[in-house]
């Protein structure tokens, strides 16, 4: 069963997107703000989770506190468990410059930036789909398994 982890601190959004996995029978780890979601990254290097690790990490940008999206995708590429494994896009309902965009991405090794409002469900799953597929290949070719 996929897993994806999920970073929003728009609550309306936070239930409507961990409604529709519910619906699409994908596990949802998920958090209304940036602490939260270092935190949980921390135990799961302490080898304290003993769930499913997700695959893909769906982070708005900003977030209340003191970490912000691009930082939790940050601490998600430095993870020893998480590290390369994982697909991260970000989203964000501001329009960015494109130096801001490309800080970002750096920054959190983001595979793609999603702007909001997100597309319907059936067309971000697809959509994310791609992006953990292209992150697994890209994986397996730094393996040398292809």
């Amino acid at each position: 069963m996929a897993t994806w982890m999920i970073v929003e601190d728009e609550l309306d959004l936070y239930e409507v997107l961990m409604a529709l996995l519910e619906v699409r029978n994908i596990e949802g780890t998920a958090f209304l703000d940036g602490e939260e979601a270092v935190a949980w990254i921390d135990e799961v290097d302490a080898g304290l989770i003993e769930d499913e690790l997700p695959e893909l990490a769906l982070l708005d940008i900003r977030l209340p506190g003191d970490v912000d999206g691009p930082m939790v995708g940050e601490r998600l590429r430095q993870s020893p468990v998480l590290g390369e494994q994982i697909a991260i896009v970000l989203t964000t309902a501001y329009k960015l410059s494109a130096e801001k965009e490309k800080a970002f991405m750096e920054q959190s090794g983001a595979d793609l930036l999603l702007p909001k409002p997100l597309p319907d469900f059936n067309k971000l799953r697809t959509i994310l789909n791609k992006v953990v597929a292209e992150r697994q290949q890209k994986l397996k070719q730094t393996l040398g398994e292809d």
